[in-house]
């Protein structure tokens, strides 16, 4: 900082965030489950406009100010690219009928009391063999939805179950950016963080499935046997039904798998389902196109429209035209707005000091291993809701509290696993988030219906304090450098 500038005082630096949660607040009120549609970005704009009027006061240049907005917007580019081919992959794997065979299949195969279950299962095992949440939710998730609507269910339910999973393989995953970025930043190495990280992921993922399974036995879904019959022959009359739509996921999985970058699996995973359907749904394509009796042209035109905009199948049935229509590549513009928003807030946060002096002021109460924990957990959360980014959320706090947890004579993967278990998993229940914002916009399902039953999400940070709190596990330096583990009561 240089000497014409001020630090802010914590009042100062708490004003932004008591004026976003002001307007976020309004905007519940007042739109609803609508608010993304442009409400909550005011919101930050405002919220960034008055945190830009502060640090203007305490002597920053405006053009720093904006050269760290512009910074900011820029780290989360890879995020809104990511988002836009999702987008377009959606709109080809429903046009070719990958994400209906899914739902198809599903709905043979799923019974009800163990649907939630399952969708906890099934997405913790494609997450972890793609070290990818946002892939498992915009491909298995979005066909467990469907299985999951057609079957009755509470949508915010089957979301939260689909993100339990994906989140804790998310976690788990050596494929992981994050479960790579977070020991990175406290200075261990991958796989001892991702088994100490075992530790308190291991009971939080349990206690997720015997809720998810309690669930299941005792919740009675809106549908019916009458409805899932009527939706599957929806379908089956629609779409050419055949296992080897499978091979589109299948080839996708096994190109992440193989560590391709995020933005090319994607591009292939839409291009192949854009040839699936030329070779499976011809009168897919003449319905979405609008033309017939020139199949090349017909083919140019459905596919363009699946993968930039909204494309909607029209079936016997009403209710499974709503599982089979997708806004494409303009379906998540909203959502990238938000996160441009979000990070314009954050720059101008950061820029001014504000983020640091609040965070700073929480180590005032880091006096035992539970507080420090706890404190670690709650910056974390801080910048999820601050930054609005994950990483930032893993970066910020995991230099700043490095070298307290040597100081304290707590190993590194102490500090790594408090990162994955706060940053990571919480960045999807704030709804102006990067992750939040994704997941909302993928599933089509508000941030706030999933958040209370994302319960993974919810368990995690909180099993982190406890261990902490109670010595459990909680590895320590010993003078000769050699880590042991301190037990309950010793």
């Amino acid at each position: 900082m240089s000497n014409a500038t001020r630090e802010p005082s914590l009042i100062q630096a708490i004003v932004p965030v008591l004026i976003l949660i002001a307007f976020l607040t309004l905007n519940v009120y007042f739109f609803g489950d609508d608010t993304l549609s442009g409400a909550n970005q005011i919101a930050l704009l405002l919220a960034a406009a008055t945190g830009g009027i502060i640090a203007v006061y305490l002597g920053h240049n405006w053009y720093d100010v904006r050269k760290k907005i512009v910074q900011s917007i820029g780290s989360a580019m890879p995020s809104m690219m990511i988002l836009l081919l999702i987008g377009s992959l959606a709109g080809t794997w429903l046009l070719s009928g990958v994400v209906p065979a899914m739902i198809y299949y599903g709905l043979q195969i799923l019974n009800p009391s163990i649907f939630l279950l399952a969708c906890v299962v099934v997405s913790a095992l494609v997450s972890v063999a793609t070290g990818s949440s946002w892939s498992t939710v915009a491909t298995i998730g979005i066909a467990l939805l469907g299985i999951g609507n057609a079957m009755g269910f509470n949508e915010g339910m089957v979301a939260g179950a689909i993100i339990s999973g994906a989140y804790f393989g998310d976690k788990m995953s050596p494929l992981s950016d994050t479960t790579n970025l977070a020991p990175a930043m406290a200075g261990t190495d991958l796989f001892t963080h991702i088994r100490y990280m075992a530790l308190t992921t291991g009971p939080s993922i349990f206690i997720t499935l015997i809720i998810f399974m309690g669930i299941g036995f005792f919740y009675s879904p809106e549908g019916d046997a009458a409805n899932v019959q009527a939706t599957l022959a929806a379908i089956e009359s629609s779409f050419n039904i055949t296992p080897l739509l499978f091979i589109v996921p299948a080839v996708l999985v096994t190109i992440i798998v193989n560590k391709v970058p995020p933005l090319p699996s994607l591009l292939a995973g839409t291009l192949l389902g854009a040839v699936f359907a030329l070779i499976f749904q011809p009168q897919i394509i003449e319905q979405i196109s609008g033309v017939t009796g020139n199949y090349p042209s017909a083919s140019y035109i459905a596919v363009m429209k699946s993968m930039y905009g909204r494309i909607a199948i029209e079936t016997a049935d009403p209710q499974v035209n709503d599982l089979l229509t997708t806004g494409g590549m303009a379906g998540m513009l909203n959502t990238i707005w938000l996160i441009m928003t979000a990070m314009i807030f954050g720059g101008v946060m950061e820029a001014a000091g504000m983020l640091v002096k609040i965070t700073n002021s929480l180590m005032r109460f880091a006096k035992t291993t539970g507080s420090l924990v706890a404190t670690t957990v709650s910056t974390c959360l801080f910048f999820n809701v601050t930054a609005s980014d994950q990483y930032i959320s893993i970066v910020v706090p995991g230099r700043m509290f490095a070298k307290t947890y040597r100081d304290r004579g707590l190993k590194p993967e102490v500090l790594s696993r408090t990162l994955e278990d706060s940053g990571t998993v919480t960045s999807v229940l704030i709804p102006w988030n990067t992750c939040g914002a994704t997941q909302s916009a993928v599933l089509g399902v508000p941030t706030l219906s999933y958040l209370p039953w994302a319960f993974f999400n919810i368990i995690s940070p909180f099993m982190s304090i406890f261990m902490a709190a109670f010595n459990i596990k909680i590895r320590r330096l010993s003078d000769d450098g050699r880590s042991r583990s301190i037990e309950m009561g010793e």
